[in-house]
């Protein structure tokens, strides 16, 4: 596992809409691997190997985070935002956070008062962001509407194999599609297999729509994060039992193919690997959703790495997990052949009546 290049993306802002730098070190990146690689108009990159092949497989991981925009530079330079994608917006109160004009980073304090701290029903427009501006016009030569924020932390190694930061969700997952790829060719995997970053997921999942209608796919896997039970305010009786380093966790919902899982679950075996479960009723909120209704259906998985604290600046993962992700898709797509049929039921060629 590159973990370098894992805590480059980590480090990169890359707030929904605002996808270009992070996509560019992806294509960089892969670039040396990859037999084709695709871009299109809404953001997404299309990392593939055998893209000739007669069966094809695409992995999803989308590679945009939660954040805030630009609205208003006010007379004294003060800056205010609205919210873009989930952000619980009350952890920003006295945090850093960068805004990002140009490809240039600003960086910037969300102001604190009386009135905000311990406020609970905070909305993004009670924010306010100090560059350290006298005026607006010295503000609006730095910053402009529309320009993305983020909070201004970075990758962090805890005890063992946990490690911090923001922006977990979802760039493990889009590292993990990328290393999936890469590490399905080294097992010379004849299939054809496709790592997608998609963009905008955290706003609109457009771009898993876009992704899944570009190409006739066999089967679709998301690869996203998920909630743990093993911290602090959680319970396994919500959705599951779920815990770091505890390995991937694949997913049982009206929307996930169970063959899939069949295959993922007999994978995971012959590797040795520990698997985990989670239950969603209907959609599973990842790019799974819209890439299983998109042209004429497509089969889909899900497989997740936990993660703690999401939605925060301080996301918190086990390198195992993510490892283990890696070697479960990349050795899946060794089982994966165009003869398998992804339903289970028996059409009768002779019915009709007569």
């Amino acid at each position: 596992m590159d973990k370098a290049f894992l805590h480059e993306l980590l480090n990169t802002p890359s707030v929904s809409g605002h996808e270009e730098q992070i996509q560019q070190k992806a294509l960089d990146h892969t670039a040396a691997f990859c037999d084709l690689q695709e871009a299109d108009a809404t953001g997404n990159v299309l990392h593939r190997i055998n893209p000739d092949a007669p069966c094809q497989v695409l992995m999803m991981g989308h590679i945009d985070e939660i954040g805030f925009l630009v609205t208003h530079i006010n007379e004294s330079g003060m800056i205010k935002v609205m919210t873009n994608g989930g952000v619980r917006v009350p952890l920003y109160v006295g945090a850093r956070v960068q805004i990002i004009h140009e490809g240039n980073k600003v960086p910037g304090i969300v102001c604190v008062s009386r009135d905000l701290v311990g406020n609970k029903d905070l909305k993004a427009s009670d924010l306010t962001i100090d560059i350290g501006a006298e005026s607006k016009e010295q503000a609006s030569a730095l910053v402009a509407p529309g320009d993305p924020v983020c909070a201004d932390t970075f990758v962090e190694d805890l005890v063992g194999e946990r490690f911090t930061s923001r922006a977990m969700d979802n760039r493990t997952g889009a590292f993990v599609v990328m290393e999936a790829v890469k590490r399905a060719k080294e097992r010379g995997v004849t299939i054809g297999v496709t790592a997608a970053t998609t963009v905008g997921e955290e706003t609109s999942m457009r771009g898993a729509a876009w992704a899944a209608a570009s190409h006739a796919w066999d089967l679709a896997i998301a690869v996203d994060v998920t909630y743990v039970s093993d911290c602090p305010g959680t319970n396994p009786a919500d959705t599951g039992d779920v815990r770091l380093g505890g390995g991937p966790v694949l997913c049982t919902a009206t929307t996930v193919n169970k063959q899939a899982n069949r295959l993922l679950c007999a994978t995971a075996e012959e590797l040795g690997m520990p698997i985990q479960w989670e239950v969603a009723s209907g959609h599973t909120g990842t790019d799974a959703d819209r890439a299983h209704v998109s042209g004429k259906g497509i089969p889909v998985a899900l497989v997740s790495i936990p993660l703690r604290y999401m939605h925060s600046s301080v996301e918190v993962a086990d390198y195992r997990d993510i490892e283990n992700a890696i070697e479960l898709l990349s050795a899946f797509m060794q089982k994966v052949h165009p003869k398998i049929a992804w339903n289970e039921l028996i059409v009768h060629k002779n019915s009709g009546g007569g």
